[in-house]
């Protein structure tokens, strides 16, 4: 006879660590983590794109905060009337944002289709906007004290990726899964400029497209929490951003000069 608490006999098999661990856990902590961990999915999978359209309004409030005393409330010199234009309109495609995120989640859709109109309108005005304005700007800061062009490659960037993310976003506005998911990403193009206002012990320099794509990063952990895989709008559309963005910093920081002849001709053109 063996003594009890020797080697297994028969069919008997050894009891494991992990399994001795998780038998002292209390039946009831198990039903509990269980339940917390379901109600936190369901709680993402019902307010993330509302929470995440807030994030971004703070974003952008915070970051432009710095700046607009100076640029526009207070300037030392007067600047062009563009930039006001340009500063109402992008305030009120995050306010749309905001609210077109509240009325899917309160489950408006009639109206939400309704302000989709207008929302249509405003965004294909928001490109064409924002490379006029970066031109505008541009010449006027060379008029001043003579700034490279080299640094339109980031606006530039900014439009063209906003454009490609919201034009997908319309085509497939009767797929919910893509429309949503294009439109974050259309939206968190646009804070990159907010991004770069932050205070540099936020946001070091030229660190404000990781910041951007930390925001839509937020998305992607969404989904692995939500529905345990990543979709395929992330799973494109996040690589070909980071790669735009970094060519877009590349022309930026190393003026190659094709691009400088391109931004010289540009400049030209506007003139």
């Amino acid at each position: 006879m063996r003594e009890s608490g020797g080697h297994a006999s028969g069919n008997q098999q050894p009891v494991s660590v992990r399994e001795r661990a998780v038998a002292t856990v209390p039946v009831d902590a198990l039903h509990y983590n269980a339940d917390t961990a379901g109600h936190f999915r369901k709680f993402l999978g019902r307010f993330f794109y509302l929470g995440m359209s807030l994030l971004v309004a703070v974003v952008v409030i915070f970051g432009f905060s710095h700046t607009i005393g100076t640029n526009l409330l207070h300037p030392d010199r007067p600047r062009p009337l563009i930039l006001h234009f340009h500063a109402i309109v992008f305030s009120g495609w995050v306010a749309l944002f905001i609210t077109q995120s509240a009325l899917v989640r309160t489950s408006r859709v009639t109206l939400h289709r309704s302000l989709g109109m207008f929302g249509a309108m405003l965004g294909g005005l928001l490109p064409f906007l924002g490379i006029t304005t970066a031109v505008v700007m541009q010449h006027w800061h060379g008029s001043q004290d003579g700034a490279g062009n080299a640094g339109l490659s980031l606006p530039f960037n900014d439009m063209v990726t906003f454009s490609i993310a919201f034009g997908l976003a319309l085509y497939w506005r009767r797929r919910l899964e893509f429309h949503r998911r294009l439109m974050l990403i259309a939206t968190c193009c646009l804070t990159g400029a907010a991004f770069a206002r932050f205070p540099e012990n936020v946001v070091p320099e030229n660190a404000f497209y990781a910041c951007v794509d930390l925001l839509v990063l937020l998305g992607v952990v969404r989904d692995l929490l939500v529905a345990r895989h990543v979709h395929v709008v992330y799973r494109y559309g996040l690589p070909c951003m980071i790669a735009s963005q970094a060519t877009a910093q590349y022309l930026m920081l190393a003026a190659p000069s094709p691009w400088l002849a391109i931004t010289h001709r540009i400049m030209q053109w506007t003139a």
